[in-house]
């Protein structure tokens, strides 16, 4: 694999440090602003609703601006955004800087999975992006804990300092390691748009919200479902977290590695599995040996979705994959905001901090019966899953072909 893929991989590891260190915060954050449990979730739905919107919006201001420069500026603003929240004297102000931070977060991993998937062989483009996607895991298994670590020992702020100078590693590396990789010639935003015609694309995407979703039902409230429930202290979260993280990294790279043998096989068992073990959470929550491996398992599961569902994204959006591939990664936030929200909903109806693993498992049931739905109409279509035909012979090297 190119070393590049490396620098990208430091990037998605301070962005996926800032996205997930929150959860195991909540608390120590809640008690420092006066606000309820649900309410500070907010900076976790407004995180991802951030990523939403700033995924299309960051990746059509960068048209113009190559590749490498865009992530460059992407990190920067990333920085701003952690800063901001480290310094925040309100709970308003800390929201306003999660914004700002996850404006560059879909970008990042939307241009980064272009650029990952044209470093390599077409048989290996599942692999590559799995590769960038690794830091995002990794930093759940090192950043995240360690993070949790320094917020509930010396304050919360710290960790967010920390999380800046992450980002500013990243930057470095972008700088230093990523080749520069001039926009395609010939490739305009009409090109970009006219993606989001093809219903294969748009389905994928609401796998993306559903079967993602699913994971973020109960890892947000997974600081009060562990305290609460299954009784843990509160400094055992960070443990916690560590094995969500070990399962991340193993998901990611079993789900990079049969993406490009299997595709639509490796996301029925994924899914399929997912919605099983969280709604089995509710039960195993009650047990601590029994909420740690499914905790380690919805890890797994959840990010043995990404490779292929990114890799599907590409595939189906041929020939101009920027724009689709970034409004992926603002739709795996998506269903992050949603499951959040949710969850807080039904945690505050009183049906209690387990409630949202059931929320989860519906999620991603119903990712499942859209994964059955696509590859229906697709053989329906008698098509293939892709398509090497177009006017962009560059971007068609980011397309990923199975």
């Amino acid at each position: 694999m190119p070393l590049a893929l490396l620098a990208l991989a430091i990037g998605a590891f301070g962005i996926g440090t800032t996205e997930f260190v929150i959860m195991g915060l909540l608390p120590e954050v809640a008690g420092d602003y006066g606000v309820s449990i649900p309410t500070a979730g907010y900076l976790v739905t407004g995180y991802a609703l951030g990523v939403v919107f700033g995924a299309p919006l960051m990746t059509v201001l960068g048209t113009k601006v190559s590749r490498k420069r865009m992530l460059m500026l992407l990190m920067g603003l990333f920085i701003v955004g952690n800063l901001l929240s480290a310094l925040a004297p309100a709970f308003a102000v800390m929201l306003i800087g999660r914004i700002v931070a996850s404006l560059a977060h879909g970008a990042f991993f939307g241009i980064g999975s272009v650029v990952a998937a044209d470093l390599v062989a077409p048989d290996k483009k599942a692999g590559a992006i799995a590769m960038m996607f690794t830091g995002l895991t990794v930093a759940n298994v090192v950043g995240v804990p360690l993070g949790t670590l320094v917020g509930q020992s010396v304050g919360w702020r710290v960790t967010f300092g920390i999380v800046a100078a992450l980002g500013a590693i990243g930057l470095l590396g972008v700088a230093r390691l990523v080749p520069d990789m001039p926009r395609p010639e010939g490739v305009r935003l009409r090109h970009e748009l006219a993606a989001f015609k093809n219903v294969q694309v748009l389905l994928a995407m609401a796998m993306t919200v559903l079967g993602f979703g699913g994971v973020f039902a109960a890892i947000t409230y997974i600081a009060p479902m562990m305290t609460h429930v299954a009784g843990f202290a509160d400094g055992s979260v960070t443990w916690l977290l560590v094995l969500f993280g070990l399962g991340m990294v193993g998901g990611n790279l079993v789900g990079g590695k049969f993406a490009d043998r299997a595709l639509m096989p490796m996301l029925y068992v994924s899914l399929g599995a997912l919605a099983v073990v969280l709604a089995l959470f509710t039960l195993a929550a009650h047990d601590k040996v029994l909420s740690a491996v499914t905790i380690a398992l919805i890890g797994a599961l959840g990010f043995a979705t990404v490779p292929p569902l990114q890799k599907r994204v590409l595939d189906q959006a041929h020939g101009a994959p920027t724009l689709a591939s970034a409004v992926n990664i603002g739709a795996f936030n998506l269903g992050n905001a949603l499951s959040a929200w949710l969850g807080g909903l039904v945690i505050a109806a009183g049906l209690g901090y387990t409630a949202p693993n059931w929320v989860g498992a519906a999620l991603a049931a119903a990712a499942l019966l859209l994964a059955v739905l696509s590859a229906a109409l697709e053989r329906r279509a008698g098509a293939p899953s892709t398509v090497v035909t177009g006017s962009a012979p560059a971007e068609q090297r980011a397309a990923v072909h199975h």
